[in-house]
């Protein structure tokens, strides 16, 4: 049985633990509503502009000509897997989430007979090191200094997937990221973003832009040649905010979990600590007794 004196300090350790995690749950709630106002306000410029690209893609006529972020490099054995995640962790299951969806991606590429190599754009997505080996990790982006993440930053990171992959690095690109649903759930995302996913078939919103036909001003090489690298930047845009409000959601979570399993050992610690210790007063007075008794 612990001592009195073990009981107090467990005990005091634990209330220290809950009031760092209730501040942690404090603070993430107040920039989540911040980071879920700016995913939400990004997505219909996001999903306007993939469903713009992909009828477009459902429409080019396949040449030496093509734009290869249009059309692909004509194959599909390289996959290069990006895998965005935080840079933080306290966050419950959410960057394991993503790494799972991001392996069972991979898993299932291996079993095609694909060649399948990584991205990771956050720390957390590192833990993919662990299973495969380090000529499959094609980059691993340092994001740590980046505190809301902004156009620039992915525009940034557009930038080196596109050059990678017109140096022919790998043939298709899939983006992994935890999309915001509510503070309770992020659902693991997959996309596709190299080279665009045509349309298979017309579909809500889109399906006015996959029928219509398609002029461009001043000419269809300045517009693919903007537009292309463009959506790109925007898809991993929206991958960071969805990440950053998916991050705080979980993570209010998570610490609010945190400090409510604080609070109920405090309670069980505490019953330990006084039944110990009335157990302590009830030997002292037995023996006090037993001494008076025989003198």
């Amino acid at each position: 049985m612990a001592s009195l004196k073990a009981l107090k300090i467990r005990i005091g350790s634990v209330k220290s633990t809950q009031k760092i995690t209730k501040a942690m749950k404090m603070v993430a709630a107040a920039k989540l509503r911040r980071a879920q106002d700016a995913a939400q306000a990004g997505r219909p410029y996001a999903e306007r502009l993939a469903g713009v690209v992909s009828s477009l893609a459902s429409k080019v006529t396949v040449s030496e000509s093509s734009p290869k972020l249009l059309a692909g490099t004509g194959k599909d054995q390289v996959h290069l897997l990006v895998v965005a995640t935080s840079e933080r962790g306290l966050a419950g299951a959410f960057n394991t989430n993503i790494v799972r969806a991001a392996r069972r991606k991979a898993e299932a590429l291996t079993a095609q007979g694909k060649t399948v190599k990584f991205y990771l754009a956050g720390k957390k997505g590192r833990v993919l090191r662990r299973f495969y080996p380090a000529t499959a990790i094609l980059h691993d982006a340092d994001q740590s200094a980046i505190k809301n993440p902004g156009f620039a930053d992915a525009r940034t990171l557009a930038d080196d997937i596109i050059r990678r992959f017109e140096a022919g690095e790998f043939d298709v690109a899939h983006l992994f990221y935890g999309k915001f649903v509510s503070a309770l759930v992020q659902e693991p995302t997959e996309q596709q973003i190299i080279p665009v996913a045509s349309l298979a078939a017309p579909a809500t919103a889109t399906s006015g832009a996959a029928d219509a036909a398609v002029e461009y001003e001043p000419d269809e090489e300045a517009i693919l040649a903007d537009l292309l690298p463009r959506n790109v930047a925007i898809q991993l845009f929206r991958a960071m905010q969805e990440n950053q409000a998916s991050f705080f959601g979980a993570q209010m979570n998570a610490m609010d979990n945190a400090t409510r399993n604080a609070g109920d050992m405090i309670k069980r610690l505490s019953i330990q600590y006084n039944r110990t210790r009335q157990a302590a007063i009830t030997t002292e007075l037995v023996e006090i007794i037993s001494g008076a008794e025989a003198l």
